[in-house]
């Protein structure tokens, strides 16, 4: 039996035992997790196609461990602009293993998740309105308006709060900004803007290339 299931807004074409990797999940290393969002399922000639999702299908994994993908170069360049800009970046993936395929009969326990996120999209909604006296994360070397902007969303406003949230995290909250940007180098540049350390961090910036070290 396959099935064609929606994991972290991907779509992927499992069976049993299969290794798939994936966008990072939240859930722990070693813990199981489920996936309801089922669209087909194949089992020998016989085919069942959701409209859009399969009622009671089910997609059974176990979080096998959390890791970075391969490094992507975006290079971009202006003719006759001086427009020069080099990213990289490494996306946060998970990697899984397929238990159990469940055709009906599954518990809709993980209709409760998304409950549990409403209030964390209320609370991004009221942390701009409290940045009005943040600081400008724009001077971080890699981060541009949209960037800061999403930041701002998820709370993140000043150099301190910055500087202690890791790269990792980062890059799951500026994920839904267009092109590749490596954040590895942001926590450290903070720390140095929130100590008022100008001159240190802009000979580092100096030697940056679009954030990359």
């Amino acid at each position: 039996m396959y099935a064609i299931v929606e994991i972290a807004g991907q779509q992927f074409k499992v069976e049993k035992d299969q290794k798939v990797y994936v966008n990072r999940l939240q859930t722990e290393e070693g813990k199981e997790v489920s996936f309801d969002n089922v669209l087909l399922l194949g089992d020998g000639d016989n085919v069942t196609v959701g409209a859009p999702a399969i009622d009671g299908a089910q997609v059974g994994a176990k979080v096998l461990k959390h890791l970075k993908g391969d490094k992507v170069i975006v290079f971009k360049k202006k003719r006759r602009k001086g427009y020069r800009v080099k990213n990289g970046h490494r996306q946060a993936l998970s990697e899984i293993v397929i238990e159990s395929i469940v055709a009906s009969g599954a518990k809709p326990a993980k209709k409760a998740a998304p409950k549990k996120e409403a209030p964390k999209v209320e609370a991004k909604k009221a942390a701009p309105k409290k940045s009005s006296k943040g600081d400008d994360l724009k001077k971080v070397e890699g981060i541009g308006p949209k960037i800061a902007e999403t930041l701002a969303e998820a709370g993140i406003t000043t150099f301190a709060q910055l500087a202690k949230t890791d790269a990792a995290k980062i890059s799951e909250i500026i994920a839904g900004v267009r092109g590749n940007h490596v954040t590895d180098t942001w926590p450290k540049q903070a720390e140095l803007a929130a100590e008022g350390k100008w001159d240190e961090l802009k000979k580092w910036q100096d030697e940056l290339d679009g954030g990359k070290a």
